[in-house]
């Protein structure tokens, strides 16, 4: 299987990647996780396992059952839901992860983004891993099987780091830090705030 945008060009998808133990960028990640951890669309865990193993709580939610079923056999736990869903904790996470690309769930960076903050702390911050370069764009994202036919579509986005933070601070967010490794850039957001409106 592959995932590509609707005008032909394939998105990054490494499941090998995602199902393995978490990499050197993955660790420059991880040792931002002050406080509970929620990872939003945790996959196969390895970054929800990694933090219970250090004693940090950590909670991964996905809407793949897969996803879910292989976190907690990797010692962490998961729910089986959307970010946009009740979810525990909310308005108390101290960090919220969007790792590989999950920034661009919904295919709505600014929604996301509110979204976020309503469920962490005042203080919290978001860690959020983001394209190379001032990309910002929205499209259908489609599943494509290994011959090339279309199985399903999902909106999706891409965004860059000066996107993410010029658009942050529309969404609850004080100040922006951004980092690179291993090729892979991140944004660690700051919240000023919450906003929970108990969804």
């Amino acid at each position: 299987m592959r995932v590509r945008e609707h005008r032909g060009d394939v998105l990054p998808f490494d499941v090998a990647r995602w199902s393995r133990t978490p990499d050197t960028a993955d660790e420059s990640l991880l040792e931002r996780c002050t406080g509970p951890t929620l990872d939003i669309g945790c996959g196969p865990g390895r970054l929800v396992a990694a933090l219970t193993a250090r004693g940090i709580p950590a909670l991964g939610v996905d809407v793949a059952p897969a996803a879910v079923a292989l976190t907690r056999a990797r010692g962490g736990l998961a729910l089986r839901r959307s970010v946009y869903d009740r979810l525990p904790g909310g308005g108390r996470w101290r960090t919220a992860v969007l790792a590989d690309g999950n920034v661009g769930i919904g295919g709505d960076v600014g929604g996301l983004l509110t979204r976020i903050r309503e469920l962490l702390a005042p203080g919290g911050h978001a860690l959020i891993e983001v394209e190379a370069g001032d990309t910002d764009r929205r499209m259908m994202a489609e599943v494509a099987a290994p011959d090339g036919t279309a199985v399903g579509s999902f909106p999706w986005a891409r965004i860059g780091a000066a996107a993410l933070t010029r658009l942050s601070g529309d969404c609850g967010y004080v100040a922006a830090i951004g980092w690179q490794c291993e090729g892979r850039h991140f944004v660690d957001l700051r919240a000023y705030g919450t906003d929970v409106r108990g969804r």
